[in-house]
């Protein structure tokens, strides 16, 4: 059976602190970072820039939004905030001659300082009071960008991205861009990795769990609350600036509205808060289910097979998506994650149930 722990014999303290202890787990990510890193050979450019590079962008900003609500457990309803921040500082200061990978750094610095000044209120507040908070730093990004030309140019006005290079590379092919929202979807994958294996992560996971009980074992919850939302907002404006530049190629302000950010929570918590294979399956389904669904639709009733009206097939697809996502959070309420764990861990004993716990 190639799922197995018979045979896998730590005698060093670094085996035991691998990532993927398994060598299944290994191989399996190891086949997954190699269809991603040849998909421009065999995937289309239709799909390679209408699925997979929107999907490995909002993949980025939902683990981000996950660091903070999964591993923190400070609410946030103003995500798509934070990635617009990112994405119009990325777009001027490039337009003002800085090199993108500057620019880059500078977006994710943006959004963190800003990040951090509506974060603050989660030193005082918690639950429905913190998701006000950040509502109004979702609505109030959304007037500034919406009513000052200088940074959006008006409600109605589209930004274009300047021509630029990453580390000396053109980003005018499909190709160079989808490789650099790959290159940030792995260094952002990592990191979300190895952070849950650090004292700030276990921090965290700390304040998370009951901020009191953290704050009498020594833990300064002041600093770890501000640091959450420092590190996920800064990941989220590099990856709005990455969206910017790699996906919609421009800008407005419809783009990062209140709608985006209830996708970015639904995609956290249908994949499974504080996974990171939860944050890919979430995003995976909240962008990609529809689209199948209604062409699965389409195809029906071009057969013939369903008789139905233009209007109801429209709306059909959207009906049993919602009645996925309803009888996923009830069948797991811990999310896709969580599903695929229960399927992982009953292949390590299998099938040998009553050596389960």
């Amino acid at each position: 059976m190639f799922y197995r722990l018979s045979g896998v014999y730590h005698t060093r303290y670094s085996q035991t602190r691998q990532l993927w202890p398994i060598p299944a787990d290994r191989w399996q990510v190891g086949i997954l970072f190699a269809l991603a890193l040849l998909a421009p050979l065999y995937m289309s450019n239709l799909y390679l820039s209408s699925y997979m590079l929107p999907w490995l962008i909002f993949s980025t900003a939902t683990l981000a939004l996950t660091l903070l609500m999964g591993l923190a457990g400070q609410l946030h309803f103003g995500f798509a905030a934070v990635m617009a921040i990112g994405a119009y500082t990325s777009i001027h200061l490039t337009r003002a001659g800085v090199p993108l990978e500057i620019a880059l750094l500078g977006s994710g610095l943006m959004s963190a300082v800003i990040g951090c000044v509506f974060g603050a209120a989660a030193l005082r507040v918690k639950g429905l009071y913190l998701v006000m908070a950040t509502l109004a730093m979702q609505f109030l990004v959304d007037w500034v960008i919406t009513n000052v030309t200088v940074i959006s140019g008006g409600a109605t006005a589209t930004l274009q991205t300047p021509s630029v290079r990453f580390l000396f590379i053109p980003l005018q092919s499909l190709t160079a861009r989808y490789y650099l929202a790959l290159a940030w979807t792995v260094i952002v994958v990592l990191f979300i990795l190895n952070i849950k294996r650090t004292s700030f992560g276990r921090a965290l996971v700390a304040v998370r769990d009951k901020d009191f009980a953290a704050a009498v074992i020594g833990v300064n919850i002041f600093k770890y609350k501000l640091l959450a939302f420092f590190a996920s907002s800064f990941l989220g404006g590099i990856s709005g600036a990455i969206l910017a530049f790699c996906f919609y190629k421009a800008v407005t302000p419809s783009q990062f509205n209140f709608d985006v950010t209830i996708q970015l929570v639904a995609m956290a918590l249908v994949g499974g808060l504080g996974s990171v294979i939860g944050g890919f399956l979430g995003t995976g389904f909240v962008l990609l289910i529809p689209i199948v669904l209604l062409n699965l639709i389409s195809w029906i009733v071009g057969n013939g097979w369903l008789n139905v009206s233009t209007s109801l097939m429209a709306h059909i697809p959207m009906m049993l998506y919602g009645a996925m996502i309803i009888g996923f959070l009830l069948f797991e309420p811990l999310g896709l994650a969580k599903i695929y764990d229960n399927a992982r861990k009953y292949l390590l004993v299998w099938p040998f149930r009553h050596t389960q716990s």
